[in-house]
C-alpha cells in the first residue's frame, strides 16, 4: 500500500469511522455508505491540503475525486502531475 494511500485511509478510519474500517475497501462509496456528509467532505479536502501540499478548488469538490480511498488517490496523483 502507497504512503498516500496508507494516510487516506487512516484518516478516513479514524475520523470518520471511529476506528471501525476494518472492512472499508479502496473502492467504497463513501456517499453511498453514509461515511462523508457534506461538513465531512470540507474536513477531508482540509486534510488532504495540508497532508499532501495540494490547493483543492471548490469546483474539485466532486464524488468522482473525493467519494472513495481509489478515486482520492487518482486525484491527488493527477494534481501532483499537473504541479509538476
Amino acid at each position: 500500500m502507497s504512503d498516500m494511500r496508507a494516510k487516506v485511509r487512516g484518516y478516513i478510519i479514524e475520523n470518520f469511522l471511529f476506528g471501525q474500517g476494518n472492512d472499508l475497501q479502496d473502492n467504497t462509496s463513501f456517499l453511498e455508505q453514509g461515511i462523508l456528509d457534506s461538513t465531512g467532505v470540507l474536513e477531508l479536502v482540509t486534510f488532504l491540503e495540508e497532508t499532501f501540499s495540494v490547493k483543492i478548488e471548490a469546483d474539485e469538490t466532486l464524488p468522482e475525486n473525493l467519494d472513495s480511498i481509489d478515486s482520492i488517490c487518482a486525484f491527488l496523483e493527477r494534481k501532483r502531475k499537473a504541479a509538476a
